[in-house]
C-alpha cells in the first residue's frame, strides 16, 4: 500500500516545493520519508516524524483524515518539529 503512495507523493514534489524533512512512520508496514525534494521508502533521519497507521496514512494524504482531528484522538504521534509537520497541508493541496 505504501509503494502506491510513493509515486503520488513524488509527482506533487515536482510541482511544489517542501521544505524540511518528514517521516511518516508505519511501524512494520514501512516508512515514506519527504526529504531533498523526494519521496522515498528509504529509512532516514528527519526533522520530523508522524507515527502513523498505514491505514492512516492513506486516509490522510487521500483527504479523508483532518490531521488536527488525527492528532487530537491519537491516530498521529508527533515527534520532532513540529513546523515541518504543518507544511506538509501546503503539500497535499490538490
Amino acid at each position: 500500500m505504501l509503494s502506491e503512495i510513493l509515486p503520488k507523493l513524488q509527482k506533487a514534489l515536482e510541482t511544489k516545493t517542501f521544505d524540511g524533512s518528514l517521516k511518516f512512520d508505519c511501524g512494520e508496514a514501512g516508512v515514506i520519508v519527504l526529504a531533498d525534494g523526494t519521496a522515498t521508502n528509504v529509512n532516514q533521519s528527519t526533522d520530523c516524524t508522524l507515527a502513523i497507521s498505514q491505514d492512516n496514512v492513506v486516509k490522510l494524504l487521500s483527504g479523508k483524515l483532518n490531521p488536527m482531528t488525527a492528532l487530537m484522538m491519537g491516530k498521529i504521534k508527533i515527534s520532532g518539529n513540529p513546523a515541518v509537520a504543518m507544511k506538509l497541508a501546503d503539500l497535499l493541496k490538490h
